[in-house]
């Protein structure tokens, strides 16, 4: 395909994405805000300012970020950030984050990837670089930054086989737009390699930042009070099972294993963190139709209020908190890696030192997954049914989440240092 062919086809598309945009807004309200943005329309531009501009297409991406946003804050003073998202959750993550940095942190949706849209878009934000992060590449916007003289870096990047493959049936239009990226900061030798056969020419093994993102001391002080909060109404402690960032499919599946488990632990409570917000009503509701007695966390938010020591089943309907659920846990599986969905992020869980559990679809992490498994810090489960046996004989095994939970955070601490690395080479791009 040829970019003019993608162009047209973009502008074809429209209405059609904008209506499933606004349809989309029916089950989250967020889509049909700030409306404008996406189609390239902004207010009056602001003071003038020497913008630093990072693309973080939703809420891994966005908080993968934070160790790169604070490094840039604290080596260019006098410069502020622009993040832009494509999802309502990316862009409220990046709010709780970053609002720290007042009028020096800013944020917007990416316009649509047409020309025009982004042509308004840059003339408004002047950024003097654009920064990837991780697998966002977009044909016309790095034409139009080419054409615009602003350097584009890809930075954090990570690229699967399956999605190297897609990218190929594209042809020159991908091929034109990764030789045109001044600079990939590739996690592994692998992504690199993948990121170079599409014919980007300055590729660096810089390692993945998300190693370098702290365990903020607030997120594990509410993951203490959400524990005493699950724990109080109890007559012991109980085993908490943490089900992190599960997609679609995998809730069902994990909910009839869990009632069809042989064995459950007198007390046992499953917590299940739906990786989408749209989703909280669903997955509880999943929980309900099954016969388990359902709580939300949302409703254990105030001094006094303690979850009752029958329920079963506690869905982590909350935003931003995902360190904080681990911290609860006693043992966290790792949501989309049941089904063929590429898996999460393990690294948060692994830096609490908690033990992980995950599945075999892990595509989308594939390195940093097969690490931790061979280091001792995570176990592969074959289904739902082998996740809660393996996950019931480290409830009873406090030596072994121990040891588990150890390996993990070793894990977590000998791979830092990608943000320094991505930064040094960054400098050489930003004036």
């Amino acid at each position: 395909m040829r970019r003019g062919t993608y162009s047209l086809l973009w502008r074809l598309a429209m209405p059609l994405v904008l209506a499933r945009l606004w349809w989309r807004g029916l089950r989250e309200k967020g889509y049909r805000q700030h409306w404008n943005e996406r189609r390239g329309h902004y207010g009056p531009r602001g003071a003038g300012w020497h913008t630093l501009w990072i693309h973080a297409v939703s809420v891994g991406e966005t908080r993968a970020a934070e160790p790169l946003v604070d490094a840039l804050m604290a080596l260019y003073p006098n410069s502020r950030i622009l993040m832009t998202h494509m999802t309502p959750t990316g862009r409220a993550a990046g709010q709780a984050l970053y609002a720290r940095h007042g009028e020096r942190f800013v944020q917007s949706y990416m316009p649509y990837d047409m020309v025009t849209k982004l042509t308004r878009f840059m003339r408004h934000f002047t950024p003097r670089v654009c920064i990837l992060m991780e697998t966002e590449v977009w044909p016309n916007l790095i034409a139009v930054c080419k054409a615009r003289g602003i350097t584009v870096a890809l930075v954090n990047a990570r690229l699967s086989e399956r999605s190297l493959q897609r990218a190929r049936r594209l042809g020159p239009l991908m091929t034109e737009a990764a030789s045109a990226i001044s600079l990939v900061a590739a996690q592994t030798e692998l992504d690199a390699a993948r990121v170079r056969s599409l014919g980007a020419r300055q590729v660096v093994v810089t390692g993945n930042i998300k190693f370098d993102v702290a365990v903020p001391a607030a997120a594990l002080a509410k993951g203490a009070f959400l524990r005493q909060r699950i724990d109080a109404l109890a007559e012991a402690g109980r085993p908490v099972l943490l089900c992190a960032s599960t997609r679609e499919g995998e809730e069902a599946l994990i909910l009839d294993a869990f009632k069809a488990m042989p064995g459950r632990l007198p007390g046992m409570l499953l917590l299940i963190v739906p990786r989408h917000p749209q989703r909280f009503d669903e997955v509880a509701q999943l929980a309900h139709a099954r016969g388990f007695k359902v709580a939300r966390r949302s409703a254990l938010g105030q001094d006094g209020v303690e979850l009752d020591a029958a329920v079963d089943v506690l869905v982590g309907d909350s935003m931003g908190e995902m360190v904080a659920y681990y911290a609860a846990c006693d043992c966290a599986f790792i949501g989309g890696s049941l089904l063929p969905l590429g898996g999460q992020n393990l690294i948060e869980a692994c830096a609490t030192g908690k033990p992980v559990l995950i599945g075999d679809h892990t595509f989308n992490f594939a390195v940093a997954s097969d690490e931790a498994v061979a280091i001792g810090a995570a176990s592969r489960v074959l289904d739902a049914a082998d996740m809660l046996v393996q996950a019931r004989a480290l409830l009873l095994d406090e030596t072994a989440r121990r040891s588990m939970g150890e390996a993990g955070f070793r894990f977590a601490q000998m791979h830092g240092g990608a943000t320094t690395r991505t930064v040094e080479l960054l400098q050489g791009l930003i004036y």
